[in-house]
């Protein structure tokens, strides 16, 4: 059996809410899935099958995601960016920067997903939780959410981190003491 595009595309959405907890931007979840799908497209001949296309995706998009937060600068909060500011001040134009935004599930949540799953999906796309995994290291974080939200054993997890087991459990750990 062989995969082609439109398999890859009919986890788009799903990609887009994973790559979203761990970005905390839509628009970066954009951008990601579609790196995420040109290494998909790129290593396609190279997927033996061994696992499902959708665990395949979603251990790219998990490195896709890692490298841009190993790569992006560490992003400043707004206190941190000037001076206290006061009523009267004149207000100021600035750039985009990438702030915590939230996404519109239609973006983030799998069509074909049962009445549960999107719930629960629903759920880990809030922006409270969203804030929150911020809060956390890269590998803690992806951890969490392979374990947590997408249901992954440890095992899986350290096969896609290329990391232990005790490793995983050690970072969850962590993570859950900090979440």
């Amino acid at each position: 059996m062989s995969v082609d595009v439109a398999q890859l595309e009919q986890h788009r959405a799903a990609l887009v809410g994973h790559c979203y907890r761990m970005l905390g931007s839509p628009i970066d979840a954009d951008d990601a899935v579609q790196e995420t799908m040109v290494r998909a497209w790129k290593t396609l001949e190279r997927f033996d099958q061994r696992s499902s296309v959708r665990t395949w995706l979603y251990r790219i998009a998990t490195n896709v995601c890692l490298d841009a937060l190993t790569a992006a600068k560490a992003r400043m909060r707004p206190i941190e960016d000037g001076p206290i500011g006061r009523v009267t001040d004149e207000l100021e134009t600035r750039p985009r920067t990438h702030w915590l935004e939230p996404v519109p599930d239609a973006r983030a949540l799998p069509a074909d997903a049962n009445p549960a799953e999107r719930a629960a999906l629903r759920q880990s796309i809030r922006l409270a939780f969203v804030a929150a995994l911020q809060c956390l290291p890269p590998r803690q974080r992806a951890a969490l959410l392979l374990t947590e939200v997408l249901g992954w054993s440890v095992a899986e997890v350290a096969e896609s981190l290329e990391t232990s087991a005790a490793s995983i459990n050690s970072a969850l750990q962590r993570a859950r003491a900090t979440a």
